[in-house]
């Protein structure tokens, strides 16, 4: 659930951007925001995403106040918002495949899911024959439909379109509603912001709110609970505060009694076996490493190799010739 609690927003000395503003907008609610130019529509949308910090009022987002987040955080709060902007916003470098999966590989989401999500996508916006095309080689209604699918890559709680119709014809705008309703009835969260009457004749039923010069003068669904929620319990009594400290005091002296045994015959058993058997120490091995150099290089080398052997005298052949030649003369002389 969506609750603005009298919530303002002003920038300098000028008229507030936002005066006073409170509503309810329940799980899975089809709301429109209409208004004119400078409104505060646009301004309601920076505030959820917290870009901007309500200068009077909180701002609840599921169950939690959104002062409360922590600037570490704000990513993981804004990964539950999608938004889908007016002019787009689309990475004219990357093909429609590549700008719908962008969210879910900064947030480290495996290839494989990722293709599955974003075929999904695909087929859900009726882009699938579009996907390996650029944004400037689409059409109005083409580009706001990859942005929709985009916002909803990280499938997020709630999709805040901020005048998503603004640059499209009728029919064109049309189509595009619909496909926003569409998106509802699979059950997330949907506010459009918008002064266009087509929108206005195809969401008829939806919720209404009305803006005007920073005020909300009409909503078609007011809503009784705009109080501020407590988020803490009532304090529990002395009485059941003392049984439970002590039950689980009891509890924690038990654990530690039935670990500390525990220990004890683990211990024992350990310098039992120590005792009996002491492994024995294998001697360490030197690791040999072994590459070998390209050919290329090797080449020269064997090459020399070869002319030095085959250059080189045969010193054992001319040894035994001089042995035979000895043996000969003795032999000569014996006779003589």
């Amino acid at each position: 659930m969506i609750i603005f609690s009298s919530v303002t927003k002003k920038f300098g000395d000028t008229s507030p951007a936002l005066d006073n503003v409170s509503f309810n907008i329940d799980d899975g609610e089809l709301t429109v925001i209409t208004g004119p130019s400078g409104s505060g529509k646009t301004s309601l949308m920076r505030l959820l995403t917290r870009e901007y910090i309500p200068t009077e009022g909180e701002i609840t987002f599921h169950d939690k106040p959104l002062a409360a987040i922590k600037a570490s955080q704000l990513h993981q709060h804004r990964r539950k918002i999608g938004v889908v902007f007016q002019d787009y916003k689309l990475l004219h470098d990357l093909n429609v495949w590549e700008n719908i999966a962008l969210a879910l590989s900064i947030i480290g989401t495996s290839p494989t899911e990722t293709e599955k999500r974003v075929t999904d996508l695909l087929k859900l916006v009726d882009l699938v024959d579009k996907a390996f095309l650029f944004p400037s080689q689409l059409s109005g209604g083409e580009a706001q439909r990859v942005s929709i699918a985009r916002a909803l890559s990280t499938a997020p709680k709630v999709i805040f379109a901020d005048e998503p119709t603004g640059n499209l014809d009728p029919a064109t705008s049309q189509n595009i509603v619909k496909l926003l309703e569409k998106i509802n009835k699979l059950g997330t969260t949907i506010l459009v912001t918008t002064h266009d009457p087509v929108v206005l004749d195809v969401l008829g039923s939806a919720r209404h709110l009305k803006l005007d010069n920073g005020t909300l003068v009409f909503d078609s669904k007011p809503s009784t609970k705009t109080n501020k929620k407590k988020h803490t319990s009532e304090p529990e009594s002395d009485d059941v505060n003392s049984k439970k400290a002590s039950k689980e005091v009891k509890i924690e002296v038990s654990t530690l009694e039935e670990n500390e045994s525990d220990n004890s015959d683990h211990q024992k058993k350990d310098h039992s076996e120590k005792k009996e058997s002491k492994p024995e120490k294998k001697p360490k091995t030197k690791k040999r490493i072994n590459f070998s150099l390209p050919s290329f290089i090797l080449a020269p080398f064997r090459k020399a190799k070869k002319e030095n052997s085959e250059n080189k005298p045969d010193t054992k052949s001319e040894s035994k010739k001089e042995d035979i030649d000895k043996e000969k003369e003795e032999k000569d002389t014996k006779n003589e």
